[in-house]
């Protein structure tokens, strides 16, 4: 396992991280099967364990906290926060009056005094960037969060955020987490390089693109990944982008079997090879997952790998941008573009 600054903060975490979306309803993981896949991590040499509230509704924040009891200490602990947490209109978003509550809530769950990493899951268009940094400021004075960081934001609010920081003279976000894969490449155009700008740490979330990348997607065959029977239309061939998506996916597997890798060490190679890039976010649904997943640890992509890699994918693109989730909302309401 590799190790690496976590943008400015001095603290070192893995290159891969351990995801735990899966955990319990999304992933049908019970707390035996999370808490083998959290001790099979960290012998693995993995330190950084992300989640979300809104993950299973809590239930993924319970089932982590249940699974780290005793060693708190030795696990750089990260959540989220952002997202709907039911219908009421105020338990969502980034106001100072949720950021409090929830943040108490998810303490809660996870049976801990603070986190490492407190993180805004979107962008909420509804509220400044000074009410939420003011509040995430109050809360990392009083001891409750360590960091906190930004997730599937844009580039022009990851740089105004920055700015609204430096002029109420706040803490700042010194985190992103963006989708980033072979196959969704977008982020390099824009993203990529104001995270650079400003120091901050990258934790790619999809890098194996929704199992895409998995190698359990090929031409001529069934495809039955857990995301494809709740997701269905994203892995429909029919559709184009889908077509496509197909097409490079055969591609790389020549590229992976010339290089005498799997494909899941050819996609995590390819995220953690980014100067960019601190961490890549794997999420198995099982131990099995894991023990391939971290198979690619310590897998370096040669410079051949890599521009056979650019010549399939070009840098900077993305092969379903309709599966973006940071799209300025102009840009999917038509009122917000006309007077």
């Amino acid at each position: 396992m590799q190790y690496r600054t976590l943008g400015r903060t001095g603290v070192q975490v893995s290159s891969l991280a351990l995801g735990a979306m899966n955990f319990d309803s999304i992933g049908r993981t019970t707390q035996d099967e999370a808490t083998a896949i959290v001790d099979a991590a960290l012998e693995g040499g993995i330190n950084l364990i992300d989640t979300a509230d809104m993950y299973s509704a809590g239930e993924s924040e319970e089932m982590v906290g249940k699974a780290i009891a005793g060693r708190r200490d030795d696990i750089v602990l990260a959540t989220k926060a952002g997202m709907p947490m039911g219908d009421e209109r105020n338990h969502r978003g980034s106001s100072r009056r949720w950021l409090v509550t929830e943040l108490d809530n998810s303490l809660r769950r996870l049976g801990v005094d603070h986190v490492d990493l407190y993180q805004i899951h979107r962008w909420d268009p509804n509220t400044s960037d000074e009410e939420t940094l003011s509040a995430l400021t109050d809360l990392q004075r009083a001891g409750k969060i360590r960091h906190f960081g930004s997730s599937t934001f844009p580039a022009y609010r990851i740089v105004q955020a920055q700015w609204a920081a430096r002029e109420h003279h706040l803490s700042r976000y010194v985190t992103e987490q963006p989708s980033y894969s072979i196959l969704q490449r977008g982020i390099e155009s824009h993203v990529l390089p104001v995270t650079e700008q400003y120091g901050l740490g990258v934790l790619a979330w999809s890098p194996l693109a929704a199992g895409w990348l998995s190698g359990a997607v090929r031409e001529g065959r069934e495809i039955t990944t857990s995301r494809s029977t709740f997701m269905p239309e994203r892995f429909d061939i029919a559709i184009p982008a889908n077509r496509a998506r197909l097409d490079a996916v055969e591609r790389l597997a020549e590229v992976a079997d010339e290089a005498g890798l799997t494909m899941i060490q050819l996609a995590l190679g390819f995220v953690t090879a980014h100067p960019a890039v601190t961490s890549a976010l794997i999420g198995p649904r099982t131990l099995d997952h894991l023990h391939t997943q971290l198979a690619a640890a310590d897998t370096v992509l040669s410079a051949d790998v890599l521009d056979a890699i650019d010549a399939i994918v070009a840098p900077g693109v993305d092969l379903a941008p309709h599966e973006k989730h940071d799209t300025p909302p102009a840009l999917l309401d038509p009122s917000l573009r006309r007077r």
